[in-house]
């Protein structure tokens, strides 16, 4: 299961510390979703999911501070004992010395932040899906392509990274060479990035390793590309009959998304970069409403039905 470790997350979102005492280099959240324990303040801890960040909003502290002194005492040390990762105040609310109090008997790190709850909320969701996103490293080049993901793969040693070089040189961005680390941020969504170890690197057979980002300046990579279009490499073969109208898509799966996917069979003489150029132009097109190959059976039924009439 991946974790995030608590450290990290308060340091992307800025939160205020209200219990620098508690010890949390050791806490790791597991889980995207969050929780707002206005049920659970009142005594209702059946289905309390206990093991998400919790967070008290404008009207959970309220509540709390319309309760006689004892008995928010008792409801909060009640909720903050259920082994929860941290507790988080938002929309300017401080919770009183009482509560750090129990926070710090307890080892549960209390924090606060200035901005509302809702955004917070959409802000730390949309963070920690990405954090935990299921992850898989795959041999490929990911390239960004006039805003489309292009990730390009194929046999080592078929010319992914010369492909990339030449786009580079064309204008477009290097995400990732050789080593891409894929991760599914939603249902229709995958994100690639590179390894921090090989991040803006390309290996070129006979050359060696290449700076892309010293070469070629920062507008010629990017950190991370969803990736919108699969491009595979493969010697030609004689023997095989390849797609030349393109009016079925084909996919292929990665993490349990389908993504469309071309076979480029390569052969001397044909310029890959512009092929991949054309083949992210013509995919953004299709999302966009014009498929070319449709548009090219359309004429010809048409042209057909005329000379049938006359």
């Amino acid at each position: 299961m991946k974790a995030v470790k608590l450290t990290k997350m308060v340091e992307e979102m800025n939160l205020k510390n209200l219990t620098p005492d508690v010890d949390m280099e050791k806490i790791q959240i597991t889980l995207p979703d969050i929780n707002r324990p206005a049920l659970q303040l009142t005594g209702y801890f059946e289905h309390f999911a206990s093991n998400r960040v919790q967070i008290i909003g404008y009207v959970e502290y309220t509540y709390l501070m319309h309760l006689e002194e004892q008995e928010r005492i008792r409801c909060f040390e009640e909720f903050i004992s259920k082994k929860i990762p941290c507790v988080i105040f938002t929309t300017m609310t401080e919770p009183e010395h009482n509560m750090l109090e129990l926070g710090e008997k307890y080892g549960v790190p209390i924090f606060g932040t200035e901005r509302t709850t809702s955004n917070f909320m959409a802000e730390i969701i949309r963070w920690l899906t990405v954090q935990l996103a299921p992850c898989i490293s795959i041999h490929g080049v990911l390239v960004d392509v006039y805003g489309e993901g292009v990730l390009i793969m194929g046999e080592s040693g078929i010319g992914k990274s010369e492909a990339a070089l030449e786009l580079i040189k064309r204008g477009h961005r290097l995400v990732s060479d050789d080593v891409v680390e894929i991760s599914k941020v939603s249902d229709v969504t995958l994100v690639g990035t590179a390894p921090d170890i090989t991040r803006h690197f390309i290996e070129l057979r006979g050359i060696g390793i290449i700076d892309v980002k010293t070469l070629f300046g920062v507008e010629s990579v990017k950190n991370t590309q969803s990736i919108d279009l699969v491009i595979k490499l493969e010697e030609w073969d004689r023997e095989r009959e390849y797609d030349r109208l393109g009016l079925n898509e084909e996919y292929t799966e990665i993490l349990g998304n389908k993504v469309v996917c071309h076979s480029l069979p390569i052969r001397p003489g044909r310029n890959l970069a512009v092929i991949v150029e054309s083949a992210a132009v013509n995919h953004r097109q299709k999302k966009m409403g014009y498929n070319a190959a449709q548009e090219l059976y359309n004429r010809v039924q048409a042209n057909l039905s005329r000379k049938r009439e006359d």
